[in-house]
């Protein structure tokens, strides 16, 4: 993936893409081709966006973490002691108050879907995708009936081509408990049209934080961009956690997130510089041995611009230190 060239005004890639469907190219976006008037409606949706943009204020972007599986609408007891989980839960259910206004759409980047190239969704009504097993028979009803948003996945792509990142599209994806769980309790209505957009299967932190830059002109338009992870994600550790062993979770995970919270908090340009050498972190590979659940917070990172970021959730789950990033 090619990083952001800042000289290319939004306007400019615009046209870019917008020159592309007049001349009826086919372009290469990886897995699935986009044609002339397929960018042609890109191009009219991300200028409609531009209008939009004019009179709406600018959205924040949103690192969270989604915490175990369907964990909110079981038998507590699955993953620790009753109330672990209360303050998360509450956090999710306030993500609504979050934005300045509603949001017309949500995109959501979920540590939960890996693909070779950046992977929109593109079902009108995506269905359910329950990604974990070994729960009793309710985790498998939970629905939340979101609308899809082809439109907006065709800017997603429209965008990320303007910077030479390829894509690609999935009409089958569904969504995954990255995406339902949070916004089940956020927005239990699943009113606002709502998408995902993949990690890429190399996860290279860089690649992932030149995507949120390309994505960056969405906040402007009326979407909500959300990273869906976790900040400590060492499945092994949080096991023997809980059986009263693998106390270094505790200080493990205290010490990256006290990095976490200076890292996200400095200017872009030293931001994004900590964020693509993570490795180099305490502890890093103590709280996260592979790393997708921390990359959909490259991408909301690479999506906040000059915005500085701060930790709106800070908690104690499964004796591990667990935070959620807002810019903006």
């Amino acid at each position: 993936m090619t990083p952001r060239d800042d000289t290319l005004s939004r306007r400019q890639a615009l046209a870019t893409v917008g020159a592309a469907a007049i001349a009826g190219a086919g372009l290469s976006l990886g897995t699935s081709t986009t044609s002339g008037s397929g960018l042609a409606h890109a191009r009219e949706s991300a200028d409609d966006a531009s209008v939009r943009s004019a009179r709406a204020p600018r959205m924040p972007t949103l690192f969270l973490p989604h915490g175990g599986g369907p964990w909110p609408f079981i038998d507590p007891m699955y993953f620790g002691a009753p109330g672990m989980w209360d303050t998360m839960a509450a956090f999710m259910r306030g993500l609504g108050t979050l934005p300045p206004i509603v949001p017309r759409a949500i995109l959501v980047i979920s540590a939960h879907w890996e693909a070779s190239v950046p992977t929109v969704m593109t079902a009108p009504k995506p269905p359910m995708l329950y990604d974990y097993s070994g729960f009793p028979a309710e985790a498998y009803r939970v629905q939340w009936p979101a609308p899809g948003h082809p439109g907006l996945a065709a800017e997603v792509r429209a965008h990320l081509e303007a910077q030479g990142i390829r894509s690609a599209s999935d009409a089958r994806r569904g969504f995954d408990h990255g995406t339902f769980v949070p916004l089940k309790l956020a927005y239990p209505d699943a009113a606002i049209p709502t998408i995902q957009l993949s990690l890429t299967r190399g996860l290279d932190p860089r690649e992932h934080l030149a995507v949120g830059q390309a994505l960056t002109p969405l906040r402007d338009a009326g979407v909500f961009i959300i990273g869906s992870g976790m900040s400590y994600h060492n499945m092994g550790h949080f096991m023997r956690s809980l059986r009263g062993g693998a106390t270094r979770v505790v200080e493990d995970s205290k010490t990256f997130d006290a990095w976490l919270a200076e890292s996200v908090s400095l200017g872009s340009s030293e931001r994004e510089a900590r964020l693509a050498a993570w490795e180099k972190a305490p502890a890093a590979r103590a709280c996260h041995p592979r790393e997708e659940h921390l990359l959909p917070l490259m991408v909301v990172a690479g999506a906040a611009g000059e915005d500085p970021g701060t930790l709106p959730y800070r908690d104690v789950v499964m004796n591990a230190h667990i935070s959620a990033v807002q810019f903006g």
